[in-house]
C-alpha cells in the first residue's frame, strides 16, 4: 500500500466526534478524563491506592446505572408498563451483583499495608457517603410503592400474588424482581461487612467514627421487608391447609 493510500485510509477512520482523544472510542467514553481520575504513582502513598480507587470508582458507575434503571422502571410501572420495567430491574440487580463480586479484589490487599498506608490518606471518607448507594436508597421506596399500587388496582394482596401467581404472571414476576433487587442489596452489605472485617477487623471504629459493628446491624435492613414477611405468612398458610 502506498503512503497516499495509507493516508486516505487513516483519514477515513479519523475521529469525527468532538472532544479530546485520538479516536472516537476515546472521545465517546472520555477515557482521557476517566483514566485521570485516579492518583498518579507520584501522588500515591502506596501502590494499592490504585486498586482501592478502581474498585470504588467502578462501583459508583455501576450504582449510577442501577439507580437510574430503578427510577426509569418505576416510571414505567406508574404507567402500567410491567414488561419494560422488568428488563430494567434485571439490569439493576445485575449491577448490584457486579459490585458485590468485585469486592473480592479488596481482599487481595494486605491488612497491615492498608491500615498503615492507605487508610490514613482517606480522611473522613466512608462508604456511608457513597452517592450511588444513597441514590439507590432514595429511589427504592418509590419502586415499591409503584408495585403495590398495581397490586391493589388488581384487587390482590401480597399473599394473593403468590398463591395465584400463574393467574397474574406479570405481577408475580414483578414482585420477584423487587425481591431479587432487595436480596442483592443485602448480599452486598454482607460481603462489604466481611471485607471490612478481614481488612481492618470487626472491633474497630471506621473513618467517620462509626463502629464496624454497625455494619453488622445494617445487614438486617431491607428495602421491602413486607416481601420477606409474606413468605412466613405463606408457610403458615400452607401448614394450616395441611392440617
Amino acid at each position: 500500500m502506498s503512503r497516499q493510500e495509507q493516508t486516505g485510509l487513516d483519514d477515513e477512520f479519523a475521529p469525527v466526534l468532538p472532544g479530546a482523544g485520538a479516536s472516537d472510542y476515546e472521545r465517546y467514553l472520555r477515557t482521557d478524563e476517566l483514566l485521570s481520575l485516579q492518583k498518579t504513582p507520584e501522588e500515591q502513598t502506596h501502590h494499592d491506592e490504585l486498586l482501592f480507587q478502581t474498585v470504588h470508582q467502578s462501583s459508583e458507575l455501576w450504582l449510577k446505572l442501577a439507580w437510574n434503571e430503578v427510577e426509569t422502571a418505576t416510571a414505567h410501572l406508574v404507567e402500567g408498563e410491567i414488561a419494560p420495567a422488568l428488563r430494567l430491574l434485571r439490569r439493576a440487580a445485575l449491577c448490584l451483583k457486579l459490585i458485590t463480586d468485585q469486592l473480592d479484589m479488596l481482599e487481595l490487599m494486605s491488612p497491615w499495608e492498608y491500615t498503615s498506608a492507605v487508610r490514613p490518606v482517606l480522611g473522613h471518607g466512608s462508604g456511608f457517603d457513597s452517592p450511588g448507594w444513597n441514590n439507590m436508597r432514595r429511589v427504592a421506596p418509590a419502586l415499591g410503592q409503584a408495585f403495590h399500587a398495581l397490586r391493589r388496582d388488581a384487587g390482590l394482596s401480597l399473599v394473593d400474588v403468590y398463591r395465584g401467581g400463574r393467574g397474574h404472571e406479570d405481577l408475580y414476576q414483578l414482585v420477584e424482581a423487587l425481591t431479587e433487587l432487595d436480596e442483592r442489596a443485602t448480599l452486598w452489605r454482607i460481603r462489604h461487612l466481611k471485607v471490612v472485617e478481614r481488612i481492618i477487623g470487626g472491633d474497630v471504629v471506621g473513618t467517620q467514627g462509626t463502629p464496624v459493628e454497625l455494619l453488622a446491624e445494617l445487614i438486617h435492613k431491607s428495602f421491602y421487608p413486607e416481601l420477606w414477611k409474606v413468605r412466613t405468612e405463606l408457610t403458615e398458610l400452607a401448614k394450616q391447609e395441611e392440617g
